[in-house]
């Protein structure tokens, strides 16, 4: 089994683990970002790192926009964005500890979706792991 997808799994993790606490920061006490000003200066850098990506990889932009999955692309652009805004005001009007267990959430879902919407493979292990982290969710945001 081809595992070399784990080293940008746990590099997304580390680097997202930051997300939420520095926009708590930010968007919160005197002189706060506004949350959607926040997405909007984030997510900049963020189109601007994936254009400096494609430049360094050589990637075509224009010659994938007639695939026929970009409607995939376009929807999950839309939840992201949805999810993001969400996600940052959720931040800026209460505590890290609480917002991103329930935020976190996503990737129970997600799995959920991969069984029975993609078909992947669903085991016994994999339900006790989503449910476990439904109980951690709940154990740790609790008040």
């Amino acid at each position: 089994m081809n595992t070399g997808y784990l080293s940008y799994a746990l590099l997304a993790m580390g680097a997202y683990a930051f997300v939420p606490p520095l926009m708590r920061v930010a968007t919160t006490g005197p002189n706060a970002v506004p949350s959607d000003v926040a997405v909007v200066l984030s997510n900049t850098l963020l189109v601007a790192m994936a254009l400096g990506v494609l430049a360094y990889t050589g990637q075509g932009f224009s010659t994938h926009l007639g695939s026929p999955k970009i409607p995939y692309v376009l929807a999950a652009g839309l939840f992201l964005g949805i999810g993001i805004l969400a996600l940052y005001r959720a931040l800026s009007l209460g505590p890290v500890s609480v917002v991103t267990p329930v935020f976190a959430m996503f990737l129970a879902f997600s799995s959920v979706i991969g069984f029975f919407v993609l078909g992947e493979s669903f085991t016994a292990r994999k339900a006790l792991g989503i449910a476990l982290a439904a109980a951690s969710v709940y154990l740790v945001s609790g008040t």
